[in-house]
């Protein structure tokens, strides 16, 4: 038995021994394994980089821009108040005969992203860089010291200016970028704007060295963009399926270029592509985390429902990257250009003071109900403007914008409108054009009487917020029903 004993503590002393040497072989074999992986990334990148430097030294061409084209001037429709004695009036059922139906298809793609996934760099003692991007206070990894130092402005000297590119040193700025595009939940143009202001605070302001590096962030990130020279200056131009207006812009291969600043119309420009590399999205589908900085206390009411008012304050950061946000349409559709700013979702932190008060306002209401109470709070408790008098040209309002600026015209006015409905009560909307004008419609779940439009079986009732006083279902006078559109909306 003894025996016995001793050849089992024997024999499990050789499989532990075994194990553990199989363990340690394992454990070899995956660190190899994973150096390969990391080295295979590597060397996959430095193609990629070899190739587009070899590019860069070869594929110049001039290149003619095309004139900005300007936002379609309309002859403006005033606002329109409807009489007192007309108001409690019932409203017959009338059909609305639609020609034309825009659907702002977008096709739903993955965020640009690079061609390989970043690694972080390991250093004992990494150095910092901050910097400020709307009123946002932001900190990367960056030695200074290894920043790009151009000695000319030529296809050549940019070539050697990317060769000598640290990847080492740039690997952590570019995670860290990439960590606050993720972090504050930047929009592709947001994103595009916070390269800008990092690369110039590295670079000691505007210069070709800072529009060099901004350019190698920006297309290691994954976005498609090219370089071009014109008098010893070096500009970025990013690509974007978007038709921006009031900006000259240049067409390569069927892809539009604009840069971030007013362009030559003559560019000397490299068509160097990167793999994997997509074009800039205008789109903004999410809350964008900017740093708050409240505005003026500010309190909308209405003036047919004395129980409907809201107080609220803005973030002023975030009316500050407003105003950057350019005008455009996709889809060769002008007509989708309203629909951008329809669908941004509010800011949470002005919705968290606005909707808990106006839900409690509304509780216990029809639907017909609340949105009559709704409209009148647009239709009335804000100020009417013209762009042309307020902006010297025609700019559509996200909706925190019209509750933010004194004036807001009909466009603002229905989007504001559209996302109150939509958020508050879950009911379906549209954009309804006439030419000079922007209404909207609603889709109950009850029968509401006036003018309406069907769609797909379905009533979507006219609610017009440039209307005063006007109930659901009126569709202001003069309004040529022959010509309008419908500008479908995301729920």
């Amino acid at each position: 038995m003894k025996k016995i004993f001793f050849f089992l503590a024997v024999l499990l002393v050789s499989v532990a021994t075994v194990e553990a040497q199989d363990s340690k072989d394992f454990m070899k074999s995956f660190e190899e394994f994973r150096r390969g992986i990391h080295q295979n990334y590597n060397d996959f990148r430095s193609k990629c980089m070899k190739d587009y430097i070899a590019f860069l030294r070869n594929a110049w061409a001039d290149v003619k821009g095309e004139v900005p084209e300007r936002v379609p001037q309309e002859q403006t429709v005033p606002p329109v108040v409807m009489p007192i004695e007309e108001i409690d009036k019932p409203l017959d059922d009338k059909k609305i005969e639609i020609e034309e139906v825009v659907t702002p298809v977008i096709e739903t793609e993955p965020r640009p992203e690079p061609v390989e996934p970043v690694k972080e760099v390991p250093v004992v003692t990494p150095k910092y860089v901050s910097f400020s991007f709307f009123g946002t206070e932001a900190r990367v990894r960056f030695d200074v010291s290894k920043s790009i130092k151009l000695s000319g402005v030529s296809g050549e000297q940019v070539a050697v200016a990317f060769e000598k590119i640290d990847t080492k040193a740039y690997d952590n700025l570019l995670f860290d970028c990439l960590a606050l595009r993720s972090e504050l939940q930047l929009s592709d143009w947001a994103y595009l704007i916070m390269l800008n202001r990092l690369s110039e605070t590295i670079c000691g302001g505007k210069n070709n060295n800072a529009v060099l590096t901004m350019a190698y962030l920006y297309m290691m990130s994954g976005y498609k963009m090219r370089l071009a020279l014109k008098d010893d200056r070096i500009y970025l131009l990013y690509a974007t399926r978007h038709h921006i207006y009031d900006q000259t812009f240049f067409e390569i291969d069927g892809v539009r270029y604009y840069g971030i600043e007013e362009l030559p119309l003559n560019l000397y420009i490299c068509d160097a592509a990167f793999p994997k590399e997509k074009e800039l999205s205008l789109i903004i589908d999410q809350n964008q985390k900017l740093s708050y900085v409240a505005s003026v206390q500010r309190t909308v009411k209405s003036e047919a429902y004395n129980d409907i008012h809201i107080s609220f304050a803005i973030n002023k950061n975030l009316m500050d990257f407003y105003t950057t946000y350019p005008t455009s349409f996709i889809n060769d559709n002008i007509m989708t250009r309203w629909a951008f700013y329809a669908n941004t979702p509010l800011d949470a932190r002005l919705s968290k003071q606005i909707y808990p008060v106006l839900r409690a306002q509304l509780q216990g209401l029809s639907e017909p109900e609340a949105v009559g109470r709704l409209l009148n709070l647009v239709q009335t408790g804000l100020e009417y403007g013209y762009d042309d008098e307020v902006w010297g040209d025609d700019r559509a309002f996200f909706a925190e914008e019209s509750l933010f600026y004194p004036y807001c015209d009909c466009e603002d006015r229905s989007i504001l409108f559209t996302r109150l409905v939509r958020d508050l009560l879950g009911l379906k909307c549209i954009l309804v054009y006439y030419p000079g004008h922007l209404a909207s419609a609603v889709c109950f779940n009850q029968h509401v009487a006036g003018d309406y439009i069907e769609l797909g079986g379905k009533r979507f009732v006219i609610a017009d917020a440039t209307y005063v006083n006007a109930p659901v279902g009126a569709t202001m006078p003069k309004m040529d029903n022959s010509t309008a559109k419908v500008i479908m909306l995301e729920n």
